[in-house]
C-alpha cells in the first residue's frame, strides 16, 4: 500500500512540472511534437528510475553522517554529506551518457530531433530534483526510492506529453498574436497546474478526517477539564463563604458574651 500511495502521489500530487515547476527548459523546448515529447519523456523515466535508487544507496552507505560505519568503528564519525551534489550529478551524467549512446544507436531520427536537449538531461533540474527530494524526504527503503523515481519520471512524461498534444492542436486555433508561442504555452501550463492541484485531496482526505476527529476529541477533553476546574473553584468559593459566615457568627457571639460580662 505504501508503494502504491507513493507512486500515485509522485505522479499527480508532487508532479515535477505542475507542483514544483522543475525541468521547464526541456518541457517548453521539446514539446512541439508528440513523437519528440514521448522520446524525451521515456528517457527521463529511465534516468530517474536508475539514478534515484543509485543515489539512495550512495546517500545511505557513503554520504550521510556515520554512513561509513560499515567500514569500521574508526570511520563512524566521518560526514561526507558535502559531496552530495557532486556524487548525484556524476551518477546522473553517467546514466545520461548511456541513454544517449542507446538512442543514437537504435533511433537516429529521435536522436537528431532531440538534439542538444538529450545530453542536457544531465543538468535537468527535474532529474537532480528527484534525488534531492528523495534525500530530503528521507525515503526509508531502496524499493520506495525506486518507486519514487519511476513515479516522478512518469509524472514528468505525462506533463510533456499533454502539453505537446495541446500545442499540436493549438496550431489550428485562432490564438491572439501577442500570445502565440510560449505565451499561450505558459497560460496552458498554469491552468494544467491548477487542475493537478485537485489531486491533492486524493490521498489526504482520510488523514484530514482523522485529524478533525482528533481535534474534536481534544476540544471535548479540554471542555471536560475546564468544567471540572470550574466545579472545584465553586466548591472552594462556597467553602470559603461558609467559613466566613461561621467566623462572623463566632465573633458576634463573643461580642454578646463580652457585653453580658460588662453589664454584670
Amino acid at each position: 500500500m505504501e508503494h502504491i500511495e507513493l507512486f500515485f502521489k509522485s505522479i499527480f500530487i508532487d508532479n515535477m512540472v505542475f507542483a514544483t515547476f522543475l525541468g521547464m527548459c526541456s518541457y517548453l523546448a521539446v514539446s512541439k511534437k508528440v513523437s519528440t515529447a514521448v522520446g524525451l519523456g521515456a528517457a527521463v523515466i529511465f534516468v530517474l528510475a536508475i539514478t534515484v535508487p543509485l543515489n539512495w544507496l550512495l546517500d545511505q552507505y557513503l554520504l550521510q553522517p556515520g554512513a561509513l560505519a560499515w567500514l569500521g568503528a574508526e570511520y563512524a564519525d566521518y560526514d561526507l554529506s558535502f559531496l552530495s551534489f557532486i556524487m548525484f550529478i556524476a551518477t546522473i551524467a553517467t546514466m545520461v551518457q548511456l541513454v544517449e549512446i542507446v538512442v543514437e544507436k537504435f533511433s537516429p531520427s529521435l536522436y537528431n530531433s532531440l538534439g542538444i536537449f538529450l545530453p542536457l538531461i544531465a543538468v535537468n533540474c527535474a532529474i537532480l530534483g528527484g534525488s534531492l527530494f528523495m534525500q530530503s524526504r528521507e525515503i526509508p527503503t531502496l524499493g520506495l526510492a525506486t518507486t519514487y523515481g519511476i513515479g516522478s519520471g512518469i509524472g514528468w512524461f505525462l506533463a510533456i506529453l499533454a502539453i505537446a498534444a495541446i500545442r499540436e492542436k493549438i496550431r489550428y486555433s485562432n490564438v491572439p498574436p501577442a500570445l502565440r508561442g510560449l505565451g499561450i504555452t505558459f497560460i496552458i501550463t498554469g491552468l494544467m497546474a491548477i487542475g493537478f492541484m485537485s489531486f491533492g485531496g486524493m490521498l489526504t482526505g482520510g488523514d484530514e478526517g482523522g485529524a478533525k476527529e482528533e481535534k474534536t476529541a481534544s476540544v471535548e477533553k479540554n471542555k471536560e477539564s475546564e468544567s471540572k476546574e470550574n466545579i472545584a473553584l465553586s466548591e472552594v468559593k462556597a467553602s470559603r463563604e461558609d467559613s466566613g459566615k461561621d467566623k462572623a457568627v463566632t465573633q458576634r457571639s463573643q461580642s454578646i458574651a463580652n457585653n453580658i460580662k460588662v453589664n454584670k
